[in-house]
């Protein structure tokens, strides 16, 4: 067995556990595989485990691994800070955003899939702890930020997404993965628009168990199952 298949088969047990514990099914968390820096052949034991969503978060990495790995094609998350200039570059590539956190990186996504003549599924970026090293919105503006996004015609926002602080105890970061549950639930209780917001992109390779408990719906694992 290779060591991605091998590190696979630890990742699926453990997110179905913790699937358990939250009440819900290991097939409600969807898994995307982080692959910066990794390189095409690797991704390609990737894509031969099933492993077939793969977040990337540098543009001018991401770019020459689209145009090679087209056989079978992965479903491709946009993960990382996404700068203005560089959204054309990924619109209408990528399944989803995961990183909008102000309007001007909004409405340049809107005008893009616009002209391309798509819906761009995005996420709302949360700087749930309040670092200042980490990008993402303060909490408290979600709920009016979210409502903003709603006039944008060419975006369809599907949920929150954070970065939880690095520590050397997952169960430290148990806070800010129920902060970003309940701050879900806030925003859906205060909206008026028909469609519901569900997905919650948050956990990593050191905490994603945890997240998972707190209502995960994405976890985004790289060095765990990589290397």
């Amino acid at each position: 067995m290779s060591k991605i298949l091998s590190n696979l088969t630890v990742i699926k047990a453990v997110i179905s556990e913790a699937a358990k514990k939250s009440g819900r099914l290991a097939e409600d968390i969807k898994l995307i595989g982080v692959t910066k820096t990794i390189e095409p052949q690797r991704i390609r034991e990737l894509l031969a485990a099933s492993v077939y969503y793969l977040g990337e978060s540098r543009v001018q990495e991401f770019l020459p691994k689209y145009e090679e790995l087209q056989q079978p094609q992965p479903t491709w998350h946009f993960i990382g800070h996404l700068q203005r200039n560089k959204v054309k570059f990924v619109v209408g590539k990528v399944a989803m955003i995961h990183s909008v956190d102000n309007m001007p990186l909004a409405q340049e996504i809107d005008k893009r899939a616009k002209g391309a003549g798509i819906v761009m599924d995005c996420l709302v970026e949360i700087n749930i702890a309040g670092e200042d090293s980490k990008h993402g919105l303060d909490p408290n503006l979600a709920l009016s930020f979210v409502k903003e996004l709603e006039e944008l015609k060419n975006i369809c926002v599907k949920g929150l997404m954070c970065i939880a602080p690095f520590v050397d105890n997952a169960e430290d970061n148990r806070i800010y993965f129920k902060k970003m549950h309940s701050l879900l639930i806030d925003i859906n209780a205060h909206r008026t628009h028909n469609n519901s917001l569900t997905e919650l992109s948050m956990g990593m390779s050191g905490d994603y168990a945890i997240a998972i408990e707190e209502g995960a719906t994405m976890v985004r694992i790289g060095t765990a199952l990589v290397g």
